[in-house]
């Protein structure tokens, strides 16, 4: 099957020009790629850039890192694995997901369209944004694999990889100071907290799920260490994202 998106995905509107764009916020081994600017929302205040690394050729790629592979649709179960969600109709799918900040639209966009899948995006209450592609045969084997009816659940090969956890911090990531981050899961998805976290823990990053009742669902994940390897995982920070918003 194609993945190159056209005929699917093109009838997706391009969002309204606020700020510019970023140049591209998906990683490649050994050096930056440069993407088309796209028109997406405007924050409260332009957005921080992070600092450019230099390239470094002796720097050895982590196995399951974000550098260690091409991007592909499979990564979007890093989306699924937190609070997007997936639907089907007929033999198509779409992949929806609320966030809470104007620079996580800039990246899901990018990483979306960098797998052949354009997308919109709305502003809904509570200042947060919903980002969604339109529906696509593309995403089929995706909802087959997470949906159980219409009930989202991991399939039980689900792991976790760079890749997906990079989507996953994209969309749902909040540092809580000094040394503490929460990586947010679907409020609805109870059925998929205990697996998720089961494949946290096989990467090295066992977290501490928190209910609702303690600021969650959520799982947080705590110590300079953790924070060290899952900063090596999801690669350099996309450049629309705040400094304080990525580990580095």
């Amino acid at each position: 099957m194609s993945l190159s998106g056209l005929g699917d995905t093109g009838k997706a509107q391009p969002p309204p020009a606020l700020f510019p764009a970023p140049e591209s916020d998906t990683p490649t081994p050994g050096r930056r790629r440069g993407g088309a600017r796209q028109n997406l929302p405007a924050q409260s205040s332009s957005p921080q850039q992070a600092p450019v690394q230099s390239d470094d050729a002796g720097r050895q790629l982590v196995f399951f890192g974000a550098d260690a592979a091409e991007p592909t649709v499979a990564d979007l179960a890093g989306l699924l694995a937190g609070p997007a969600e997936v639907v089907r109709m007929g033999g198509t799918a779409r992949l929806s997901v609320q966030v809470d900040a104007a620079w996580r639209v800039h990246v899901l966009v990018a990483e979306l369209a960098s797998r052949g899948l354009a997308a919109s995006w709305e502003p809904i209450e509570g200042e947060r944004h919903a980002v969604r592609t339109s529906y696509t045969r593309i995403l089929k084997p995706l909802a087959a694999a997470w949906l159980h009816g219409s009930t989202k659940r991991p399939p039980a090969a689900f792991h976790l990889t760079g890749r997906r956890l990079r989507l996953w911090l994209a969309a749902a990531g909040t540092p809580e100071p000094p040394d503490c981050l929460l990586l947010r899961l679907g409020p609805d998805d109870k059925e998929c907290w205990e697996s998720i976290g089961v494949a946290l823990a096989a990467t090295g990053l066992a977290g501490t799920l928190l209910g609702p009742a303690d600021g969650g669902p959520a799982y947080r994940i705590t110590s300079r260490r953790r924070l060290a390897r899952l900063a090596e995982l999801v690669g350099e920070p996309p450049r629309a994202a705040p400094p304080e918003a990525w580990p580095v």
